[in-house]
């Protein structure tokens, strides 16, 4: 399989609109479609298939900056004009109202498609056809936008208008557009400049009789849309240097290149260079992955895998130390547009994003990045934008490091890894046998982890309005027990092969506690499943949630087997979607059938119903344990997420769904423990077996 046989289409006719607001609402139209670029250090190109900016985080290069800058938009816009031998004046796309001078007819979208994962865009119209390419060279902070006259007669001018507000790509939008803006042209560089650490933007061209005309210009009120359902400031400022314009003959291409890095590393590579690198290394990618996903959606989700997979750009001293220890950092996004990069996702996603896809170096260079932050027993819960230290505030990420690094060392066989981590894991076992941050310990009398603070939710149900937690499971929460006595058995054997008997035994005893108090304490006669929490402020909390499946899906399962069909066959009757499992059972008073609204109204519904994806890996998980000879069947259960891969973010899968039907997509349009769980459990369901 070559990268370049992978292509998803989307055609529209002119004029096309959808048939409901449901259909808007899960992207049948190039309005509400977005499709994202990354490059490998955590910076991206994201927007609507449309061309239309309604997020504040679309921009066509979002840089990833040393700390404390972070994510910073650079390059917000291009406006896109196409002048003929008449005279004739044609705006590409006609999607952004700010840009319409009124006196430019329009060329409009027909098709949309990802090559190799890569954006195409195709306009139709008085008698042109063209097309728009997209891709950021690997791991560095660069865009390349090319125009290719595909049908027609030529030549043409074509005309390329910069728009930029430099600003934190979370940052708000309400602020005038920073300045002044400096521009300094030496031949054929361009640079623009702001006050303050930021670098100055640097702008090229490749094509044929090049010009650039001083035009400085401002757009003001510029409105999006999604922010503004969001509940967020919606309305900001472009601010423009001026044009280039170059001739586009038929067959012939023209370029903008756009950059923060230096000039060496801007001018290193032509964009058909840089065109034929990329696709060498998505080939690269789909060859190094399992046979299993090399095919159908499993393969676009190997190329969406490689989005989340990041060394950091901000991180210096953390990269110096590791390169003198002979490694890498590396870490995964958790999600686009907004999250950092988290421990909780990052450990869930290991296996799916690293593992399935062949990238084993990269695992074990994110196994021992993670445990080099080990503090009190805990890896980080996630690494603020522009920050180099992480918090802490996490419950079960450092379980999960447990169960991530045991995938690992299945499918890699590296003892070396296991022995330089092995004295952290021992000491994380340690801090919570004895207690550390947050309330979190065993409790002597029984061996079960508590864990609780008041104001603070530790665990992946962690939405809040204020001061308020939507979700209090403070207490012993089902998920974090079953997770621990995973870690307790894997301990037990790692202590065993490193020193014998001795500490294995005392592992050993502690897990043998854990799974007698387990069976005893969750399990609920009445309801024939696991308490969600026991030992909670309110005592045990019957509300039937796919937390409980853990205590099945793990390696080591702490539930008895004779009662695992029973859940499994509830979660199925009350919690499966063909995009997820519902986070709450239909019928509770709790439960929230819609995630919309302003930010409370989003959290309140967060983890109260709300579809999340990446639950489909712990329910295939389970669902093969209690049907063993069933792929079939198993695979069945996944097939909502190839059609899912035309709406939101094309090629990807969304962090949440609403609970009911149509299960419009909903949060981050590109969330990493989504494709990496639903890339996992395709390879497991394969039907070689996986």
């Amino acid at each position: 399989m070559y990268a370049d046989e992978i292509c998803r289409r989307m055609v529209w006719s002119r004029g096309a609109a959808p048939t409901s607001q449901d259909d808007a609402e899960r992207g049948s139209d190039p309005l509400t479609r977005e499709w994202l670029v990354t490059n490998g250090l955590g910076g991206y190109a994201s927007g609507t298939v449309s061309g239309a900016v309604t997020r504040r985080f679309h921009g066509l290069l979002i840089s990833a900056l040393p700390a404390p800058l972070g994510r910073t938009m650079m390059l917000s816009d291009l406006s896109t004009r196409i002048f003929t031998a008449e005279d004739r004046v044609y705006q590409v796309g006609g999607q952004e109202p700010w840009l319409d001078d009124g006196a430019a007819r329009v060329i409009d979208l027909a098709e949309f498609r990802l090559e190799a994962g890569l954006p195409v865009w195709r306009y139709e119209g008085a008698g042109m056809a063209i097309e728009r390419r997209l891709l950021m060279p690997h791991a560095q902070n660069t865009v390349h936008v090319t125009y290719t006259l595909v049908e027609g007669t030529g030549p043409v001018r074509i005309e390329l208008q910069p728009w930029v507000n430099f600003r934190p790509h979370e940052g708000a939008l309400d602020r005038p557009v920073a300045g002044p803006y400096a521009l300094t042209v030496v031949e054929d560089r361009y640079e623009l400049a702001s006050p303050g650490e930021l670098p100055p933007l640097r702008l090229k061209v490749q094509g044929a009789r090049a010009e650039f005309r001083i035009e400085s210009a401002r757009l003001r009120n510029v409105r999006y849309r999604i922010e503004q359902s969001r509940g967020y400031d919606a309305v900001g400022e472009f601010y423009s240097p001026g044009l280039f314009s170059l001739e586009l003959p038929v067959s012939g291409s023209a370029t903008l290149i756009a950059s923060t890095e230096a000039w060496e590393t801007l001018n290193a590579l032509s964009t058909d260079e840089v065109q034929r690198a990329e696709r060498k290394r998505r080939t690269r990618l789909l060859l190094a992955a399992a046979p299993e996903v090399r095919s159908g959606p499993a393969a676009e989700l190997v190329l969406g895998a490689d989005q989340f997979l990041i060394s950091p750009a901000g991180r210096v001293e953390d990269a110096a130390r590791a390169r003198a220890a002979g490694d890498e950092v590396r870490t995964v996004i958790a999600g686009y547009h907004w999250f950092t990069d988290w421990g909780r996702d990052t450990m869930i996603s290991l296996e799916g994003l690293t593992l399935v896809t062949g990238r084993h170096t990269e695992a074990g260079y994110i196994l021992r990045t993670f445990a080099h932050y080990v503090k009190d027993g805990l890896i980080p819960n996630m690494f603020p934008e522009g920050k180099n230290d992480g918090l802490y505030h996490t419950a079960d990420a450092t379980l999960w490091f447990f169960h991530a690094l045991d995938r690992y060392l299945a499918t890699t066989g590296d003892r070396e890894t296991l022995r330089l981590i092995l004295p952290t894991l021992i000491d994380i076992v340690e801090h919570h046998t004895r207690g550390t941050r947050f309330g979190i310990r065993a409790d002597p009398q029984d061996g079960l982890i508590r864990q609780g603070e008041e104001g603070v939710q530790l665990t992946w149900m962690d939405a809040k309005v204020g001061d308020y937690v939507v979700t209090p499971r403070r207490g012993k929460p089902v998920e974090i027990n079953a997770l621990w006595y995973n870690a307790l058995r894997l301990i037990e054997r790692w202590a065993r092969e490193s020193d014998g008997d001795g500490a294995a035994r005392r592992y050993g005893a502690a897990a043998e506690q854990v799974k007698a108090s387990f069976n005893r304490r969750f399990w609920s006669e009445k309801h024939g499943y696991l308490y969600d929490v026991i030992d909670g402020e309110q005592g045990a909390d019957d509300a039937f949630r796919p937390n409980q499946l853990l205590a099945i899906s793990l390696p080591h399962p702490v539930l008895e087997p004779a009662r695992w069909k029973g859940i499994v066959d509830q979660v199925k009757e009350r919690l499966w979607t063909p995009v997820g499992l519902r986070s709450l059972a239909p019928g509770h008073p709790d439960y929230k059938p819609k995630y919309f609204g302003d930010l409370r109204a989003r959290d309140m519904a967060y983890h109260q119903g709300t579809v999340w994806g990446w639950l489909m890996g712990p329910f295939i998980d389970a669902w093969l344990k209690v049907y063993p000879t069933d792929l079939a069947g198993a695979r069945r259960l996944l097939e909502g997420f190839a059609p899912h891969l035309d709406e939101a973010c094309a090629g990807s899968i969304s962090e949440i769904f609403d609970a009911e039907p149509p299960f419009t997509p909903r949060g981050c349009v590109a969330q990493a423990w989504s494709v990496a769980e639903v890339l996992r459990a395709y390879a497991r369901t394969a039907p070689s077996g996986g």
